[in-house]
């Protein structure tokens, strides 16, 4: 059992947690969720001693061990399984002193105990744990030194699993995983003995393998059972019964306070009056629901349309050396309107497509049509490190556009999503999600045909990725997406292809099935390979069809697309010219014009109406071509 006792954590100077309190049953599965930078890392430094709370106690069972993943992955010349084995530190222990034990007695309570630890099956389990993660038999050998930073991250994460501590804290676990990785993680932490309290704004994860959900919001911990959807349900309905109550006791407020001020001086009513003055005072007030102010993403649409298909492939190989291909018998073609998400573990060649469609590769073999004036928009993670440290969000976007007053500059800084309090401040003090955010938004800036993103939910909490949801969906042209992120994939995207095999082909089934191939292990490159092919025999047969329909289909919604643009126009045309009103109206020189004056307060007015209708008739457009988009 975990225990938090009225605990209060400051960092800073700044009050993160003030006196909240939370208790675990053992073996629950939690999951922690809050908007970053509310603190959630920070409770776990505090759950593991790492860190004292200003007030209040942590309490965990005496005998309890808590383990997370190490902060720094190891980069040693050790075998991965050795790692992953010497994480268990008491079988470790006991294999030592076996080796040198004499006593009889000893050498019979050493054995006793491997048995109850089932230390003699540790290898398989430390090597299926690895498995899981993406690590076939020859990688498990290797020193890891040889492995980039992302896949030792992953060896710590086996490690940590292995040694199944009675508290594991498992800190955005996924942020490291390909998607195969991440749904055998779900289906592990579910099977957990254990209890665990996982940090993540994966909603599937939180769906899939929690039985609880806490809240860190406003300072305090709640807990709600069942997994996130539940606990979004109920936070919902929570907050409209005290949005209800509120206005009840408002409204309750209001009449009293009226009475009082009409008859708190009348005699007769003297003593009516004093006792609603007191009936004031005891009443208290039920607080506003506040909630914070997410910031959406907006993707510029194409400037010019571009024709289908937007690239076509045939025969193509690509890889790093002619000799030594990643990928090859490429036979795909991209239209105009395709949104697709790349399957296939880490390391199959994801990245080496997304590069190749980006021409950042060539084709080694083949030929690649691509549409003239191809606009491409490309976001990956590791590009976070090319935004320049010193300077700002302002100064990425003045470089672009060198001639454009300041104005506009911070105009397109905010549509990025960035705060007016970020804009200046320099890029290595920006947050994870706002210099994501920066970057995607240079990446889209001259609004592109073709917007390839690379795992781009890494940094971003569940409110954002449901922003990049929206905005994804809203967006005109192409999306190739890469993403551990399965709510993101099955909101955004209506094609899969699979890579792996060598090779990229399409995919039929949809991510149900493919979680149901890969669980209990990564799927093996032969199994990719039929099932692509397959898949392929299969599109082939229906790809006329399917690109008549997608024709037709965009056909059938122009002109109510058009109805949508043409109303935004006028949006933004009536409210630029209600500010100018409102501005006229301020100016003290035009006070003596009372004709004027008359005259744009009915201009207002007339505004004013006009702006209602065509938002409400946006609005009603809008969730017609939605409708009609998402329609099957």
């Amino acid at each position: 059992m975990l225990q938090l006792s009225e605990i209060s954590i400051r960092i800073a100077g700044r009050l993160l947690i003030d006196q909240a309190s939370l208790t675990l049953p053992a073996g629950t599965k939690a999951g922690l969720v809050g908007r970053n930078g509310t603190g959630k890392s920070t409770l776990f430094r505090a759950i593991t001693g790492e860190l004292s709370p200003e007030s209040g106690t942590v309490s965990v069972p005496r005998q309890a061990r808590i383990g997370q993943v190490a902060q720094e992955a190891p980069g040693t010349e050790e075998a991965l399984i050795d790692i992953v084995l010497a994480a268990d530190k008491e079988r470790a222990r006991l294999l030592a002193e076996a080796e040198h034990a004499s006593d009889a007695h000893r050498i019979a309570e050493i054995q006793t105990r491997l048995v109850d630890i089932d230390a003699h099956s540790a290898e398989a389990r430390a090597a299926s744990i690895l498995a899981g993660l993406g690590f076939d038999e020859a990688a498990q050998r290797r020193p890891a030194s040889s492995f980039s930073g992302g896949w030792r991250m992953r060896v710590s994460l086996a490690s940590v699993l292995f040694a199944e501590p009675d508290l594991l804290l498992l800190d955005e676990p996924t942020n490291y995983l390909d998607l195969e990785g991440t749904l055998w993680l779900e289906d592990y932490v579910r099977r957990y003995p254990h209890t665990v309290v996982i940090i993540s704004h994966d909603r599937d994860l939180l769906n899939r393998a929690v039985n609880a959900i806490v809240n860190l919001e406003h300072r305090k911990l709640t807990f709600y059972r069942g997994p996130y959807d539940q606990f979004a349900r109920q936070k919902a309905e929570a907050e409209e019964l005290q949005m209800k109550m509120r206005s009840k006791q408002q409204a309750q407020r209001k009449h009293m306070e009226a009475f009082v001020d009409r008859f708190r001086y009348k005699a007769s009513k003297a003593r009516q009056a004093q006792s609603r003055i007191k009936a004031l005072e005891r009443m208290g007030e039920i607080a506003a629901v506040s909630h914070e102010h997410v910031h959406g993403f907006k993707f510029p649409d194409p400037v010019k349309a571009a024709a289908s298909p937007i690239i076509a492939i045939e025969s193509g190989s690509v890889g790093y050396s002619p000799e030594a291909p990643v990928l090859k018998q490429l036979n795909l073609r991209i239209d105009a309107d395709d949104r697709i998400a790349l399957l296939g573990a880490n390391g199959n060649g994801k990245s080496t497509f997304a590069k190749l469609l980006s021409d950042r590769l060539q084709l080694e073999t083949g030929k690649m049509t691509v549409f003239a004036g191809l606009k491409i928009g490309f976001f990956a993670q590791h590009q976070l490190d090319d935004l320049v440290p010193d300077e700002s969000a302002v100064y990425h976007v003045r470089r672009l556009v060198p001639d454009q007053p300041e104005a506009k500059v911070r105009a397109r800084v905010a549509q990025m999503g960035l705060a007016t309090e970020k804009m200046d401040t320099p890029a290595r003090d920006l947050s994870g999600g706002e210099k994501a955010r920066l970057l995607m938004g240079l990446a889209t800036f001259d609004g592109p045909n073709l917007l390839i993103l690379d795992e781009p939910t890494n940094h971003l909490d569940i409110d954002s990725r449901q922003a990049l949801v929206e905005a994804l969906n809203t967006f005109d042209g192409a999306v190739i997406l890469i993403a551990h992120d399965r709510h993101l994939i099955e909101a955004t995207v209506d094609r899969l292809w699979i890579v792996g095999g060598g090779t990229v082909t399409a995919y039929d089934g949809d991510l149900d099935d493919y979680r149901n191939l890969i669980i209990g292990g990564p799927l093996k490159n032969s199994d990719k390979r039929r099932l692509a092919e397959e898949a392929a025999e299969e599109e082939t047969k229906s790809k006329a069809v399917q690109r008549k329909m997608a024709a037709d289909r965009r056909r059938e919604l122009a002109p109510l697309k058009k109805q949508i643009t043409a109303l935004e126009t006028r949006t933004v045309s009536l409210e630029k010219r209600i500010r100018e009103i409102d501005r006229q109206l301020a100016d003290p020189s035009g006070y003596g014009n009372a004709d004027k004056i008359a005259s744009l307060g009915k201009e207002r007015s007339d505004c004013e109406r006009a702006l209602v209708e065509a938002e409400e008739r946006w609005l009603e457009l809008s969730a017609d071509y939605d409708e009609a988009l998402s329609a099957p």
